[in-house]
């Protein structure tokens, strides 16, 4: 939802989309945040290096955190590049220049003016997805507005703006109100009375929305997003410009002591993060900033936590499973179909391929995430979960195995239950689709190079 980040939909090749990011499977391989990292609009670049087999190739770059398409961030460095004096100077004006026009400070003031205007002067421009006040409305005369901007649309903006569909780099889906509510709901029902919100806006509207009508609703939340027209909305303490990619905050010190003073759990009211990235985001640089988001909520805890986490929601494609465990191995994938208002595929209630591949992550104990029985979620005594109903119980695996909703079937030869479409292939020696063209092993495998054997079965991989 919202995160306005690097994406790409997933939709069309969902395990394609783990690739970039690892070195063996070749491409680019992310390096990480180095402490001397040059900046963008977006805030400190990435380390990056090309890739082949598993060996870095060539000089290493930095690139835009944010963007993959260079048509929204051409920013681009070789990591030892001498960059001279006048385009430090130059970099640093576009910088500048590409900042948003208000202050978050500025728009807290406009808003507090809107408010006090009658509802005939209430006016938003949709072209420069703005508030507008009658002394800007003669500069903006050519933009399509809307009129009478009533407190309620002022109380849900992610319903006011448009939502940033650009799939290579916002991709801002929003939850649909079945989602948005089921959260809450469990939020609730599991004593959480502070949520972080990493690139939730409609989740957090809907809390603020509950606090401001229902004077014994207790829960707070703090939204952190890289989409700034928030700012229009939400006071700094309800709001941070957030880059979750980077873990950078635009407001400097004092967003981050924000967030540090949301996360304290004074009186015992406890925390929790819940964060929907875009899916075509670099899971191990969300994973970076997630541990330090992590780690800011563990310097406010008090002594004989030591062993604890944050409790923690990510929302994620399935098919991103195994890159999620392999930095957060204390996480457990849920059922719980999750689906978006704006986006065709992503609908929860649809049959065959087409259900929402979108699942909730979490370090909670399983058992405590109770699913809704009435949407055909039942509880697995065996597994100690809740499951989908396609989700049945396999005695061979011992675990109810199903990540699509579909019921799957075992494979006696992979030793492993596979989708219901698949066919062990004798050639490539594992189950996979019918019409697929086989592994060709006298080409090399991708790790080491050496013919024989697949990436999968790679001896390199056991030796790391």
């Amino acid at each position: 939802e919202g995160g306005g980040n690097m994406a790409a939909s997933g939709e069309s090749d969902p395990e394609g989309l783990c690739g970039p990011e690892r070195a063996g499977a070749g491409g680019l391989a992310l390096l990480g945040l180095a402490p001397s990292a040059p900046s963008c609009p977006h805030g400190p670049a990435l380390l990056f290096v090309k890739t082949s087999q598993g060996r870095e190739e060539g000089r290493r770059f930095y690139a835009c955190s944010a963007c993959r398409d260079r048509k929204d961030c051409n920013f681009f460095q070789w990591e030892d590049e001498k960059v001279s004096e006048t385009r430090l100077a130059a970099r640093e004006e576009y910088n500048r220049n590409h900042r948003p026009s208000f202050t978050h400070r500025q728009n807290v003031e406009r808003y507090k003016n809107f408010v006090l205007l009658p509802l005939s002067k209430r006016r938003f421009c949709q072209e420069c997805q703005q508030l507008l006040l009658p002394a800007e409305w003669e500069k903006h005369s050519n933009h399509q507005f809307l009129c009478d901007i009533s407190t309620v649309q002022l109380k849900s903006p992610s319903q006011l703006l448009y939502p940033l569909e650009n799939k290579k780099t916002n991709a801002q889906y929003l939850f649909a109100g079945r989602s948005c509510r089921f959260l809450l709901d469990l939020i609730i029902d599991l004593g959480f009375r502070r949520v972080l919100s990493v690139g939730t806006p409609r989740l957090h509207e809907m809390i603020q929305s509950k606090a401001s009508q229902e004077e014994d609703f207790k829960v707070r939340s703090l939204l952190l997003d890289i989409d700034f027209r928030y700012s229009q909305f939400y006071t700094e303490d309800e709001f941070c410009h957030y880059n979750m990619f980077n873990h950078y905050f635009f407001g400097g010190k004092a967003a981050r002591e924000t967030c540090r003073k949301f996360l304290y759990q004074d009186n015992g009211e406890r925390v929790i993060m819940v964060t929907d990235p875009p899916f075509g985001g670099l899971v191990e640089a969300l994973a970076s900033s997630f541990k330090k988001l992590m780690a800011m909520w563990k310097e406010t805890e008090k002594e004989g936590q030591d062993n604890q986490e944050m409790p923690m929601f990510w929302i994620f494609p399935y098919f991103f499973e195994s890159r999620i465990l392999e930095f957060f191995p204390s996480f457990t994938m849920m059922d719980y179909q999750v689906d978006y208002d704006n986006h065709a595929l992503y609908k929860h209630g649809k049959t065959g391929r087409r259900q929402s591949p979108v699942r909730i992550f979490t370090n909670l104990t399983p058992s405590m995430i109770v699913l809704p029985v009435e949407e055909g979620y039942r509880f697995c005594t065996i597994c100690q979960r809740y499951v989908s109903s396609g989700n049945q119980h396999c005695e061979i695996c011992n675990s109810c195995t199903s990540k699509d909703g579909r019921q799957w079937k075992h494979c006696v030869l992979c030793n492993k239950c596979v989708k219901p479409s698949w066919f062990h292939c004798n050639n490539c020696n594992c189950c996979t689709l019918s019409n697929h063209t086989c592994e060709k092993t006298d080409a090399g495998c991708f790790v080491c190079g050496k013919a024989g054997h697949k990436r999968s079965t790679c001896p390199s991989l056991s030796c790391t």
